[in-house]
């Protein structure tokens, strides 16, 4: 909890999974006891969530809708978002500040369970990574592919800017002190590709620029071992420094005993703080 205590950055990454299995009401508990700082998630992440807020429900049968062609041609969708990325454009807002606004001015029914909007409301950033062509939302006549990068690059250079607050520096107390507990932390929650891989780009962006970003934790949470969250998440970003984790284990369980050592850990210190 020394990160949380000196203002270090938590950034959590997080695929669409998490939000399918319904834990965004224990995200969104992390987001407001200030825990979670900022948070990073995929175009697939921004849909369900969406979905989520609007009608209090999301996926469809991939495999039926296919067959005729129907997979992710839902109107209402893609409304709602391909025309509140390509109006913010012109407004300079990123991809998830763009949504998170949009949901928090329509209030639709389930607007309490949506990450975006909480962000927006929290003034935290909830920063959207999109790969053209991978969301339902591209296969839109009015996907607006200009729009939709633009804004996907601008949440990549706001995660930039925030990675370069990780680092932590080595305490010099102590002869031969290994003590890295004072930089920030990532976390990587059921992104297998996209998040890893942008992580990896806004590090090497921040320590292109000068930061010492060195001696954070990293940790990975995903139901199955993956190449590229162990390599771009857990070891290289640490091997100057730092520490990183893996834990294998289904979303529905592990996140929700991890939220609770969390917030028990913050509730000893400011019991013990008295």
């Amino acid at each position: 909890m020394k990160a949380h205590r000196q203002n270090k950055p938590f950034i959590w990454m997080m695929g669409a999974h998490p939000i399918k299995c319904g834990l965004n009401p224990i995200i969104i508990d992390l987001m407001e006891k200030g825990v979670i700082t900022a948070l990073a998630t995929n175009g697939a992440g921004a849909i369900h969530d969406v979905e989520l807020a609007y009608w209090g429900q999301t996926s469809e049968d991939v495999t039926a809708n296919l067959q005729n062609g129907s997979f992710g041609m839902v109107k209402e969708t893609a409304e709602i978002i391909n025309e509140t990325i390509s109006l913010a454009r012109k407004k300079n807002l990123g991809y998830g500040e763009a949504l998170g606004q949009r949901i928090s001015q329509d209030l639709p029914p389930y607007c309490h369970l949506s990450l975006l909007a909480k962000g927006y409301q929290l003034n935290l950033p909830v920063t959207v990574h999109v790969g053209l062509g991978t969301d339902i939302m591209h296969q839109h006549p009015n996907a607006d592919g200009a729009a939709i990068g633009e804004l996907s690059l601008r949440d990549f250079r706001i995660l930039a800017q925030i990675v370069t607050q990780l680092g932590g520096k080595i305490s010099t107390d102590l002869p031969n002190s290994t003590d890295s507990n004072h930089g920030g932390i990532v976390a990587n929650v059921g992104s297998c590709v996209i998040l890893p891989e942008v992580f990896l780009k806004a590090l090497t962006v921040a320590r292109n620029l000068g930061y010492e970003v060195t001696h954070f934790y990293t940790a990975n949470f995903d139901m199955l071992p993956h190449y590229r969250p162990r390599v771009n998440v857990v070891q290289r970003p640490t091997m100057a420094g730092g520490k990183g984790y893996n834990f294998t284990g289904h979303h529905e369980i592990m996140i929700p005993l991890l939220a609770a050592a969390i917030i028990e850990t913050l509730e000893e210190l400011a019991t013990n703080h008295k």
